[in-house]
């Protein structure tokens, strides 16, 4: 029982049967196989145009390379101050895009609000050359808060950054989680609403490594071949990627995986609060629970072997944040979560023994 990371659960029964799969016998290397090109066009129909795939093994590399794609010099990206590209990649994007700067926007929840985009665009007037020029806009989805973006709130970003003639990436790690959540299809939540590169995870909703970046414009993708490459993302035995996806995607196994981690991170949060155990920084929106609990009760459950990942407050207004004798705890469930773990960790928060 962990509500650690949905990073430390398994691949899933239908994902593993794939790999299996697809292990016999010999393919062409390096994406040239039959299946490689079978899950493409899977994905161009899933989200309803032709697309421009390319398989990639960690979403770091996905992210980062996505947005070499736009790199220009003296670039700028514009990220929320607690994303993902900004705190968790050691420099990846900075390093793949030849060091365009990523520019942090504080905003609740995890979420950029395009008043605050625009804002920061501001201070990058275009074509004086003492200031970063605007290269790109990046968001989460789900956040890193588990809050998610309305297709509203895409598509007004989209429009301040179609304002200054760049493009917009969307981190879509958690992807799956994100789309069941607000019930819309994968074509309205990304190039329908502005979306121009995504990186798409399937690796935290039950596959072992398989990331993908999506261009929704196949020209603008033009060059990124190279650019895989040259970061050593290119993999000969790619099929095992694709294999990956043959089994995420078949018979709605990826929603169905998502769908679960959701309702049980809903099931632990309103089971958090209706014990009184700890208050929710955000409302629960995919499958991930920011819960503040006192720090007494924190050290019972990790003494109990329950690993939670302390999170920054940084997000919240001044008058939520916890206090002194408080932590804000990230909770993450996964397909492999079940209702008795979700249920034992309840019970050892309420103080049961």
């Amino acid at each position: 029982m962990t509500f650690a990371s949905d990073n430390w659960a398994g691949a899933s029964a239908a994902v593993m049967a794939a790999l299996a799969r697809h292990n016999a016998g010999f393919e062409p290397a390096y994406g040239t196989d039959p299946l490689t090109q079978a899950v493409t066009a899977r994905l161009a129909e899933l989200f309803e145009r032709d697309v421009a795939v390319f398989f990639v093994a960690t979403g770091t590399a996905a992210n980062a390379l996505a947005l070499s794609a736009v790199a220009r010099p003296g670039g700028v990206v514009f990220c929320h101050a607690e994303s993902h590209i900004q705190v968790d990649e050691c420099g990846c994007p900075e390093f793949l895009t030849g060091g365009m700067k990523l520019r942090g926007i504080d905003g609740e929840g995890g979420k950029i609000g395009p008043a605050a985009l625009e804002r920061a665009m501001a201070a990058h007037p275009d074509g004086v050359v003492h200031h970063g020029q605007v290269a790109a806009v990046s968001i989460t989805q789900a956040t890193e808060s588990g809050t998610v973006y309305a297709v509203d709130e895409i598509r007004a970003l989209k429009r301040v950054a179609a304002g200054r003639g760049v493009p917009l990436h969307m981190d879509g790690a958690r992807f799956a989680n994100a789309l069941v959540g607000l019930d819309v299809s994968p074509a309205e939540m990304t190039w329908k609403a502005g979306v121009d590169v995504l990186s798409f995870g399937a690796t935290k909703n039950g596959c072992w490594c398989a990331e993908a970046v999506v261009f929704f414009d196949p020209a603008a993708a033009k060059e990124f071949g190279y650019l895989r490459k040259r970061a050593g993302h290119l993999l000969s035995k790619s099929r095992f990627v694709a294999a990956q996806f043959d089994g995420y995607l078949a018979d709605g196994h990826w929603l169905d995986n998502a769908r679960h981690a959701n309702a049980m991170a809903a099931r632990l949060g309103a089971g958090l609060v209706a014990s009184g155990a700890a208050r929710l920084a955000w409302p629960v929106a995919a499958n991930a629970v920011f819960a503040i609990l006192p720090r007494d009760r924190l050290a019972r459950l990790e003494a109990a072997g329950q690993r939670c990942h302390e999170w920054s407050a940084e997000g919240l207004p001044e008058g939520e944040r916890p206090a002194a004798d408080e932590a804000l705890v990230r909770l993450v469930a996964s397909f492999a979560t079940t209702v008795d773990e979700v249920d034992r960790f309840l019970a050892l928060a309420a103080g049961a023994d």
